[in-house]
């Protein structure tokens, strides 16, 4: 063997940065068309709520087809799956730009949730793949940035921008920052051919790939926490701009800015993380996320003020991400040989546990208000953090 080939390879930070870009355009996608829609029903001549089927679509299609990509980018590279979901997202998006009714529309945003699903889970498993398990956690973090900033700023953007320059512009703009995240990744690729490769080749069908994946039981464990995780966080979350409105009276603007809030708040764990790693572990960081989630949502129940809520939902931002942020890295770690079938299973039960946890929630936001679900939330984040904490200490012993 060649000292060259012992050596280990620099983390390949420029690559991760790109990543980041694309999942930044990815999680602004998910929510960008929502301060859209008033526009979209006025543009086209129907309800509200009827416009609302658009981007119904894309977080439809981005939830479900998230399984395919997984063992395609464990079969033929994660990279280059990437890259080409990138472009294939932003002809998506200009189709949609280009629409001219809400049928072509809708179709345009189903097949950007098709193309963009890829982009995440397949970065993070591709992180996975050429970051030693020491530096993973801070390094994914660093990833996050992307992502965060597009959820915090994705419905903020698309509203400033389709009031400036109408709603189709919008579309253009996502267009361009997916051409340009896929075309630097290619350039990347070509400078470094190493990175586009699969770590290892995984054997069976797509299908194969995730029957093995589940019958792991330290995967099972993984999937099942990020589930719960999901449909409780969310199932709770979700209710805070309409509390925030009911007790407090605060307009739609203000309710924006609460979603803001807890992306600030991911943010400045992302800011912070590689530090918190070296000071907490693993375990470390469940706990206190798990404890900062059982704060956060007992403050939003109890505030008495709206600045005290939003107080509140920036706590949750930085929980969150540090009890999240722990489940990712093992998730990328359930199966070294099949990361994205791994990655995408992991992504599927978020969604599902999202999608569940909503409609649960609902009925009783309706009849008593939302601090019961906050609660509720309040009470089973911790619980859950300090058992995750729990199984990995039992698992490392």
């Amino acid at each position: 063997m060649s000292l060259s080939a012992a050596l280990p390879r620099p983390t390949p930070t420029l690559a991760i940065a790109l990543l980041s870009v694309a999942a930044f355009a990815s999680a602004a996608n998910m929510r960008i068309i929502d301060p859209l829609l008033v526009q979209l029903s006025a543009g086209f001549g129907v309800t509200v709520g009827e416009a609302s089927i658009a981007a119904t679509a894309f977080l439809f299609a981005n939830g479900v087809f998230v399984l395919v990509h997984g063992p395609f980018g464990d079969r033929y590279g994660k990279m280059p799956v990437v890259a080409i979901a990138c472009i294939g997202a932003a002809l998506c998006c200009v189709l949609s730009a280009l629409s001219a009714s809400l049928g072509m529309l809708t179709l345009a945003r189903f097949l950007t949730g098709v193309a963009s699903s890829a982009i995440i889970p397949l970065a993070i498993a591709w992180v996975g793949d050429n970051v030693s398990y020491d530096k993973r956690q801070a390094m994914l973090a660093r990833f996050l940035t992307g992502q965060t900033l597009g959820l915090m700023t994705g419905a903020a953007l698309g509203g400033a921008i389709g009031d400036w320059l109408g709603w189709r512009s919008v579309f253009w703009v996502l267009a361009a920052i997916y051409v340009v995240a896929g075309s630097a990744l290619v350039g990347v690729m070509r400078a470094r051919p190493d990175l586009a490769q699969p770590a290892e080749r995984a054997e069976g069908s797509m299908i194969g790939q995730m029957i093995r994946v589940l019958r792991r039981s330290w995967a099972l464990t993984v999937i099942v926490v990020v589930a719960l995780e999901g449909g409780v966080f969310w199932g709770a979350f979700t209710f805070v701009g309409a509390d925030l409105h009911q007790r407090f009276g605060l307009g739609f603007a203000a309710i924006g800015l609460a979603v803001a809030a807890f992306g600030a708040g991911g943010f400045m764990y992302v800011m912070v993380a590689h530090h918190l790693v070296r000071l907490l572990g693993e375990r470390g960081l469940c706990l206190w996320g798990g404890a900062g989630l059982g704060l956060a949502f007992a403050g939003m129940a109890l505030a008495p003020s709206a600045e005290v809520e939003f107080a509140a939902i920036v706590v949750s931002g930085v929980s969150f991400y540090m009890f999240h942020n722990t489940l990712q890295v093992h998730g990328t770690q359930m199966a070294p040989e099949a990361r994205g079938a791994g990655m995408a299973l992991f992504a599927l039960c978020l969604f599902l546990g999202q999608a569940i946890g909503v409609p649960v929630a609902a009925p009783i936001v309706d009849r008593w208000g939302a601090p019961p679900v906050f609660w509720a939330a309040a009470i089973f984040l911790p619980l859950l953090a300090f058992w995750f904490a729990h199984a990995i200490t039992r698992r490392g012993a």
